[in-house]
């Protein structure tokens, strides 16, 4: 009874110290955001992919993943059927951002439908194209970009229906123009994205100590609903269910050798363990992706092995291969074999599976590598690199310990920033193993 007493009193403390904002003000930077995004991003990435037409077509509880990104703060949801028509005059440098629903769609996006004067949706939208005349009509569909593929069968199939055959002619995939949108950050989101990771580094940290880790009684499985639970006290949200496996100097447990959906639970953490977790969060519309390791003090230990430490080290050398081949218009799948090759001629033995971040945990943008396909991603991994990116710098390296006769993995994943300066960790990277001492 005590412990949970002290664990409600750590919430709170630990709340009040990260500043987390209230909802109306959280809504009040959501909703800046937007319109910095919508006056000033938007356009130049319609220019840049040739798009002048854009338009997203959604329903209430079925929203077009690119479109819920663009919902006010107030909205949770879209409303009905909602359209939303964005037409871009570079020679008037105008961006006309219409919504073809019977509400404003935010403060940004104004209703550009009146049922009473025409009662049909589709030949109002029809209409409005018609007075625009684009030479592109851009439309969310993509075989491989699973965000940028939001229209569904019967809004794609009413929308041709109710267009003329020229206009149908324009119509050609959004999927550059999406997926631009999802991962171009601003200046301003890239200061909450730091904040973001800080608070995820807070919450591993205090995890993996002995506040929380009882040796010898508490499991992975604790560790990991804490962490959940924690989240949530915190008035935030986890976008996976965190997860936490041992490495160890023993036969049975091999969770390093287990893909990643078949790991066992409810292992009790002891002495001498190498602890690994895989935690984020997901606070005013960004997401953290975060990998670390801890290792548990023997009892006449001071600090950790230096075998363990020679090991994550090879980890640190892998990220710095890794990120040293992020090069402007490199497709995901060239940063992925020049990295591997550079990291095997190094005598390291290396797995890359970095994605993008941000508006989703698994983002849009150029997919490098994934666990169970190293030899490169078709589609995802041919998309290229862009400036005022953010991943997940993921990644592992195996290596062969002599003191416990096998192998073991260092798991890493840190959020990192690619802009006019080249690459930079959001807010650092781990480059030691956490300690955690018994009470």
């Amino acid at each position: 009874m005590k412990k949970i007493f002290y664990l409600v009193f750590l919430f709170t403390v630990t709340l009040n110290s990260q500043n987390i904002l209230e909802e109306k003000e959280r809504a009040k930077v959501i909703n800046e955001i937007l319109k910095d995004r919508f006056e000033n991003v938007l356009p130049k990435l319609m220019d840049k992919t040739g798009i002048d037409m854009w338009i997203l077509i959604s329903r209430e509880y079925n929203e077009d993943p690119v479109l819920k990104t663009m919902l006010p703060a107030e909205w949770l949801n879209a409303r009905r059927r909602t359209i939303i028509l964005f037409y871009r005059d570079k020679a008037k440098n105008t961006l006309d951002k219409l919504a073809v629903a019977r509400y404003n769609f935010g403060e940004n996006i104004i209703s550009a439908w009146d049922k009473e004067v025409e009662p049909n949706q589709w030949k109002r939208l029809n209409q409005l194209i018609e007075e625009r005349n684009p030479k592109t009509i851009g439309i969310n569909y993509s075989k491989y970009f699973n965000i940028a593929d939001g229209i569904d069968k019967t809004d794609y199939e009413e929308f041709v229906a109710n267009i003329s055959k020229e206009n149908r002619d324009k119509i050609i995939s959004a999927q550059k123009l999406a997926t631009a949108w999802i991962e171009t950050r601003t200046a301003r989101e890239m200061e909450i994205f730091s904040d973001i990771v800080e608070i995820t580094h807070n919450i591993i940290k205090e995890a993996f100590s002995s506040k929380v880790i009882e040796v010898g009684a508490t499991t992975t499985t604790d560790v990991e609903w804490w962490m959940r639970q924690k989240v949530t006290n915190m008035g935030l949200e986890t976008w996976f269910h965190p997860s936490v496996d041992i490495q160890r100097n023993t036969e049975e447990n091999k969770d390093h050798l287990r893909s990643f959906s078949n790991r066992p639970d409810r292992k009790i953490i002891q002495k001498g363990d190498l602890l690994h977790c895989d935690f984020g969060i997901t606070y005013l519309r960004l997401n953290s992706d975060c990998q670390q390791m801890a290792y548990v003090m023997k009892d006449d230990e001071t600090e950790v092995p230096v075998f363990l430490k020679k090991a994550f080290n090879k980890g640190n050398k892998l990220q710095d291969i890794l990120t040293s081949n992020f090069i402007e218009g490199d497709s995901g799948n060239t940063i992925l074999l020049n990295s591997l090759n550079q990291a095997v001629n190094r005598d390291l033995r290396p797995s890359i599976y970095t994605h993008p971040l941000g508006s989703y945990g698994h983002s849009s943008g150029p997919t490098i590598g994934m666990w169970d396909s190293q030899d490169g991603v078709k589609g995802n991994g041919d998309y290229p690199l862009h400036k005022n990116t953010v991943y997940a710098i993921e990644l592992n390296i195996t290596s062969y310990i002599k003191e416990w006769s096998r192998d073991i993995r260092i798991m890493l994943e840190e959020a990192g920033y690619f802009g006019e300066e080249g690459f930079r960790y959001v807010n650092q990277r781990q480059t030691e193993i956490r300690s955690i001492y018994s009470n």
